[in-house]
C-alpha cells in the first residue's frame, strides 16, 4: 500500500511537467512544419529578449504585464468588497432577494465584452473604463457564489445559534458567513481569471499599455512572435494568479488543508 502511494505520489508530481513537454514538443513540430503560421520556439525567446532592448511604448516586458495586474488588482479589490456584501444580501434576507436578486439575475447573462461599447462612449478609452469592464467581468461570480453559500447554511447551525440567544447580527457574521467561506472563496478564484482574462479584451481597445495592447500590437503588424510572447505570458501570470489564490484560500479554510 505504501509503495503504491509512494509511486502515484511520484506519478503526480511528474505528469504536470509531462504534460508541458508535450505541448512543447507539439509546438516545436507544427511550427517546423508551418513556420509562416507560428513562430518557432527559438523565434519566440529571441523576440521576448527584443522586447527587453526596443521596449514598446518605452515599456519593458514586464512593465506591460505589471500595467495589466494593477488594472485587475484594482478591479478585484472592489468586486471582492462589494460581490460579498451584495450575495449576502441577496442570499441572506428575503427583502434584499426581492429588491437586487431580480436585477441582478437580469443583468449576469449580459457577457462584460458587450458592455464594451457602451462604456467607450459614456467613459471614453482612459483607464476608469478598462478598470469598470475587469469589475462587471469579475463581480458575477463573486456574487453567484456568495449568494449560493448563504441560501446553503444548514438551518441546523442556525437553530443552534438561536438556542443561545444569538442576535441576527451574531448568526450572519458568526455562523453564516463562516459556513458559506468555502463557497464564497471559490467565487474569488473564479473571479480572480475572470478578471484576468477581461482584462486583456479591455486592453485591446485604445490601450497604451498592458498585455492585451501587445497582442494587439503584434497583430497589426504582424508580429506573430509578439503574440505568442504575449500569449505565454497570459498563461504563465493567469496560472501564478490560480496558485496565489490557492494559498490564499488553504490560509481563510484551513480545513482545506486536509484534502
Amino acid at each position: 500500500m505504501k509503495q503504491k502511494n509512494l509511486f502515484l505520489s511520484i506519478l503526480y508530481t511528474i505528469l504536470p511537467a509531462l504534460s508541458v513537454v508535450c505541448l512543447f514538443i507539439l509546438w516545436y513540430s507544427v511550427s517546423n512544419q508551418r513556420p509562416d503560421l507560428i513562430p518557432t520556439p527559438a523565434d519566440t525567446w529571441e523576440r521576448f529578449l527584443l522586447t527587453f532592448e526596443k521596449p514598446i511604448m518605452r515599456l519593458s516586458f514586464f512593465e506591460h504585464i505589471l500595467a495589466s495586474l494593477r488594472r485587475v488588482i484594482t478591479a478585484l479589490m472592489f468586486s471582492w468588497v462589494f460581490g460579498i456584501l451584495i450575495g449576502t444580501v441577496i442570499g441572506w434576507t428575503k427583502t434584499g432577494r426581492a429588491l437586487v436578486g431580480s436585477v441582478f439575475n437580469m443583468l449576469r447573462p449580459i457577457p462584460p465584452l458587450a458592455w464594451i461599447p457602451l462604456i467607450t462612449i459614456w467613459f471614453g478609452i482612459g483607464e476608469a473604463p478598462k478598470v469598470l469592464i475587469v469589475i462587471i467581468g469579475s463581480i458575477v461570480p463573486v456574487i453567484v457564489n456568495t449568494q449560493s453559500g448563504m441560501e446553503r447554511v444548514e438551518q441546523l447551525y442556525l437553530d443552534v445559534g438561536r438556542v443561545f440567544h444569538a442576535n441576527n447580527r451574531q448568526l450572519l457574521f458568526e455562523i453564516a458567513l463562516p459556513s458559506a467561506l468555502t463557497t464564497i472563496m471559490a467565487g474569488i478564484k473564479t473571479s480572480t481569471s475572470t478578471g484576468w482574462m477581461v482584462v486583456l479584451a479591455a486592453e485591446m481597445l485604445g490601450a497604451k499599455s498592458g498585455v492585451g495592447f501587445l497582442i494587439t500590437r503584434g497583430m497589426d503588424s504582424g508580429d506573430t512572435a509578439l503574440v505568442l510572447v504575449a500569449m505565454i505570458a497570459i498563461g504563465v501570470v493567469g496560472a501564478l494568479l490560480a496558485v496565489l489564490i490557492s494559498l490564499i484560500e488553504r490560509m481563510v479554510c484551513p480545513w482545506l488543508r486536509k484534502k
